[in-house]
């Protein structure tokens, strides 16, 4: 296993590790489940589909709040609210989305900032800070989490700057036009295609601070690091200077949440520190 990988890890942890920077742990939390944040005319199938439960700390102010996205390859999955990061003084926003083949792109992507607006404008009335939103999600929570935080125009039709959010922490998401985008004009999971609907068209130099993270590059699906990789490097090219990529050895795409997750509260410790 090449050792630049296993340093990249070991170098943000120790970087993002003082405690005085990271959110504090807090005791009493309160859970709100079923939330509608698309209303008006949207359908049957978004008046299901688009829903959220919220998990915030009832004895702390201007908490973080990090929007959670789930995978399921945009065609299957639930809104959960991930266990390892319950009890760290942030925030969950947990929302779901319209799936294919039920929904056709760009809905999935109008769903996912729908609920990220839904986020800015009524965390406050949580006791959150609105500037202090992180956006994450694992596979097809990822690919959203990139496409509305590097294309402005998403989150623009909602009423929201997207430089707004303060962190992008995508877990293994696809940086290329996804494969069931693809999928739905007939092109195979394995001819790549990067156009509009891929966060790499979108590269730019003053989008949000990016925490990039995949499994290890022999086990994850379909060039999932390389696409990170060259995201990555395509993110510098343009002059941004708060790209990280952190790949982890030995996981694959369906392992590496596990050691992915305590990155996500040393991002928000790092960022804040900041």
């Amino acid at each position: 296993m090449p050792l630049r990988s296993t340093f990249a890890v070991i170098a943000f942890c120790i970087a993002a590790s003082s405690p005085a920077q990271q959110p504090q742990p807090s005791g009493s939390y309160k859970t709100e489940t079923n939330i509608l944040y698309r209303t008006g005319e949207v359908g049957e199938y978004a008046t299901e589909r688009c829903r959220l439960d919220m998990y915030y700390p009832l004895d702390r102010k201007d908490f973080p709040t990090v929007v959670w996205f789930h995978g399921g390859g945009l065609t299957g999955g639930a809104r959960s609210i991930p266990e390892p990061l319950k009890q760290q003084g942030f925030a969950i926003v947990a929302a779901g989305y319209r799936l294919s083949p039920g929904a056709k792109s760009p809905a999935y992507i109008e769903d996912a900032a729908a609920a990220v607006a839904w986020t800015f404008n009524h965390i406050e009335m949580y006791g959150g800070s609105s500037k202090r939103i992180f956006i994450s999600g694992h596979s097809a929570g990822g690919y959203l989490t990139m496409m509305f935080g590097l294309d402005k125009r998403w989150l623009a039709a909602c009423g929201i700057d997207a430089n707004r959010i303060a962190g992008l922490i995508p877990f293994s998401g696809q940086a290329i036009t996804h494969f069931t985008v693809r999928a739905e004009r007939g092109i195979p999971d394995k001819q790549p295609l990067i156009d509009d609907l891929a966060p790499l068209f979108h590269v730019r130099k003053d989008a949000p601070p990016l925490l990039l993270i995949t499994g290890d590059r022999e086990s994850e699906l379909l060039g999932r690091y390389e696409e990170n990789a060259y995201l990555r490097r395509m993110m510098k090219e343009v002059g941004s200077t708060n790209t990280e990529l952190v790949e982890l050895p030995g996981y694959n795409h369906n392992t590496m949440p596990g050691p992915a997750y305590p990155l996500l509260p040393k991002f928000i410790g790092k960022i804040g520190s900041q």
